[in-house]
């Protein structure tokens, strides 16, 4: 009884030892047939000090003495600020719309620091209006009429073309999202993923959480989906989150809008003032709106952000860290803002493409219609115009699936180039455990030929 149980053990050894050697040899071969790569990424840009969108150069050409900022009109023509009939003559040349206007880029931006110089007032927030040629100040309910009278001062010393409004509600950052992730910091939103080309991450708020923030797919926290590893807030808004297995899985170019939707991230881009967005929440589903400013500035309670996207795009509490975007491309993601989505509201958005440069990491973008990586999308930049904000869309649709990374088959995990190591390691082990089982079974062999011996010729 005892050798019968000897010889299922020695059995089932061997036979696991010869599945571990089949096993590592197939992660070996299937990641060695799949030459390591990173996904399909588009490479992080530069947002410039000019106003981005179709009008870009232009506006750098010309400089910033001679303009002041472009924007989408509603037939989706390209309308140029400019100082002198020069420069309008030029904008003509290019076949944009030229508007003569009373101040520069240089004035704004002017008027925009020293507006920043001023004692700071939680509530407030400012961003250039290109179209009127203005710096529009918006206070929200909590700023006190003291507060408010004293930075009307600032702004009359400044000049007529500092626009004061007192606006409903109050300016919060925006936790949670389109994929509501959780952590002990609260609830927040998958943005976009991005890569630093071995690693992937979420790339979402910054507000949402410091350093070393877990976060999960659950409220049980049993679905870790990764750990805040980088970010900067106040100042900026935004963060990466690292996967807890270092990939985003299957559909990681894909954003959620709801109702098991999603749209295919192509490319990467800085909007233009009057073009049309869509951003995504978990709170109030897919919505759009236009880009009303660039590089607002806005004094949260916990600290102010500058270079942000200014919408009239509604968000409610539960929208932070979701993604903007329009066409396909991903333009910024949820900062914060005022009112709701039954009133109506500002919100502002942290620009992707400085989140990616000053992150050193790249978007990932969504596969082709032939499976090969997408081509990336630049930022418009032909002065002819774009599409008419009323002709936007979202992007081109596709189903979507989880946060975390799908539950990897078998085969997906093979198929994996960094299972060359690993697959190594199984097979060093299997090696290991059949020798093993082959050195014992002849030791139990000699063993039992030398009692068989001593007791026939004893």
């Amino acid at each position: 009884m005892r050798h019968a149980r000897r010889r299922a053990v020695r059995r089932v050894t061997r036979l696991a030892a010869v599945g571990g050697l089949l096993l590592g040899a197939t992660m070996v071969t299937h990641a060695v047939a799949s030459e390591p790569r990173a996904p399909g990424a588009v490479p992080f840009a530069t947002a410039g000090d000019a106003a981005a969108g179709p009008g870009a150069d232009l506006v750098a050409r010309l400089g910033t003495s001679r303009t002041a900022g472009s924007w989408i009109a509603d037939d989706g023509k390209t309308v140029v600020a400019v100082t002198d009939e020069e420069a309008a003559a030029e904008v003509r040349a290019a076949g944009a719309e030229p508007k003569l206007v009373r101040h520069s880029m240089d004035d704004l931006k002017s008027a925009a620091e020293t507006l920043g110089s001023a004692p700071r007032v939680p509530g407030t927030a400012w961003a250039m209006d290109y179209r009127t040629n203005e710096v529009v100040v918006r206070g929200d309910s909590t700023v006190s009429a003291d507060d408010w009278s004293e930075l009307t001062e600032v702004a009359d010393g400044i000049g007529g073309f500092v626009r004061m409004e007192r606006s409903g509600g109050t300016f919060t950052t925006r936790l949670n999202g389109a994929r509501p992730i959780l952590s002990t910091a609260g609830r927040c939103s998958a943005g976009f993923n991005v890569t630093d080309g071995k690693r992937e991450f979420i790339l979402t708020a910054g507000h949402c959480g410091p350093d070393g923030s877990v976060w999960f797919a659950d409220g049980q926290g049993r679905q870790e989906v990764g750990t805040t590893v980088g970010g900067s807030f106040p100042g900026d808004d935004y963060s990466l989150i690292e996967y807890a297995g270092g990939r985003a899985g299957e559909g990681a170019g894909v954003v959620a809008v709801g109702d098991g939707k999603g749209v295919r991230i192509t490319g990467v881009a800085d909007p233009a003032v009057g073009q049309r967005v869509f951003r995504s929440g978990s709170t109030s589903g897919l919505r759009d709106g236009e880009v009303t400013a660039l590089n607002a500035t806005v004094n949260y309670p916990e600290g102010t952000v500058s270079g942000l996207i200014e919408s009239n795009v509604c968000a409610e509490p539960g929208d932070s860290g979701g993604p903007m975007f329009s066409e396909g491309i991903a333009l910024g993601v949820t900062s914060g803002g005022s009112g709701d989505c039954r009133s109506g509201g500002t919100t502002y958005f942290q620009p992707v493409t400085k989140a990616l440069a000053r992150l050193g990491v790249r978007l990932i973008v969504a596969p082709g219609a032939d499976g090969g990586a997408a081509a990336p999308s630049p930022a418009p930049s032909d002065a002819r115009g774009a599409a008419a904000p009323d002709a936007a869309s979202p992007g081109p649709s596709t189903p979507v699936r989880g946060i975390l990374p799908d539950a990897s088959t078998l085969l997906s995990r093979l198929a994996d180039p960094r299972n060359v190591g690993p697959g190594l390691l199984v097979i060093a082990g299997s090696l290991v455990a059949l020798v093993a089982s082959r050195w014992i079974r002849a030791e139990q062999d000699r063993k039992a030929y030398r009692r068989h011996y001593s007791a026939t010729w004893g």
